[in-house]
């Protein structure tokens, strides 16, 4: 069972991922992905968030970022299809996934696979100027979670 307290923190940090998306250009879309999208978290769950950029590689070749978000440590990187982890942990220990990706992974003609389980399992976009993430949760079969 999640705590208030951990579900107050997971909170915090997706405010401060989306209001840190909106200060930096080249970020596309910022989405809420995993158990905690789809109201499922357990207490030991990651934070699995979809970041969506031009220049993936400022966030796949560079830790320069990290502290911008809160981490203290990088746990992992890992090559998942066309998004790359960037797993990071905070001062609590709490782990966010980072899966960093380009704004093609977000398109509906045509949607691919991985993304459409991905969104259809629960998506909550955090950050969507140019509405990308609310037509791909409309392709996919309903809107997102806001």
């Amino acid at each position: 069972m999640v705590t208030a307290g951990r579900a107050q923190e997971v909170e915090a940090v997706l405010g401060r991922l989306a209001r840190w998306a909106g200060l930096r250009g080249d970020i596309r879309a910022l989405a809420l992905v995993g158990s905690w999208a789809y109201g499922r978290p357990r207490c030991d769950s990651d934070v699995d968030v979809v970041l969506l950029t031009e220049f993936p590689s400022s966030y796949i070749d560079s830790e320069d970022w990290l502290a911008g978000v809160g981490g203290v440590r990088l746990v992992r990187t890992a090559k998942w299809g066309v998004i790359t982890e960037r797993r990071f942990a905070l001062q609590s220990g709490l782990e966010v996934e980072l899966g960093v990706g380009v704004p093609t992974w977000a398109r509906t003609n045509p949607v691919d696979e991985g993304t459409r389980h991905v969104v259809s399992d629960g998506m909550r976009v955090l950050y969507d100027p140019d509405g990308m993430l609310e037509a791909l949760a409309a392709y996919c079969g309903g809107p997102p979670v806001r």
